[in-house]
């Protein structure tokens, strides 16, 4: 019988790395509870890159591209949208955009955030 683990040792010194559970964080759920536009990945990216945010209330949410000179590119999201986590995947190619340097930015209500992204073709 082989019990090889991957690694080369016996099976038995893997056991300790081996999930058996997963602990409840004793939140109750996973929805947000604050705004919030995360980094987009990946960066630098080509043609196409995940924008993920969260929201904490039913409102409306502008995500939307510019360049570097400040010139809206591309709308992604011009809508109202239910407390949650959300992700937008960005395609440079439906917007015919050149390798460079770009801003998204969310906005909704009083809140905006900005974060840089890079094309590189």
């Amino acid at each position: 019988r082989n019990d090889m683990g991957a690694y080369g040792g016996p099976m038995s010194e893997l056991l300790p790395f081996i999930i058996t559970s997963i602990k409840d964080n004793g939140s109750g759920n996973n929805l947000p509870e604050y705004f919030h536009l995360f980094q987009n990945y990946p960066n630098p990216f080509n043609p196409e890159t995940t924008i993920r945010f969260s929201i904490p209330s039913k409102t409306f949410i502008s995500l939307k591209v510019y360049n570097i000179l400040g010139k809206e590119v591309a709308e992604l999201l011009n809508e109202v949208k239910s407390k949650g986590m959300y992700e937008v995947v960005f395609n440079s190619n439906d917007y015919k955009l050149p390798s460079g340097v770009y801003f998204y930015r969310l906005e909704s209500g009083n809140y905006t955030a900005t974060r840089k992204l890079l094309l590189l073709k």
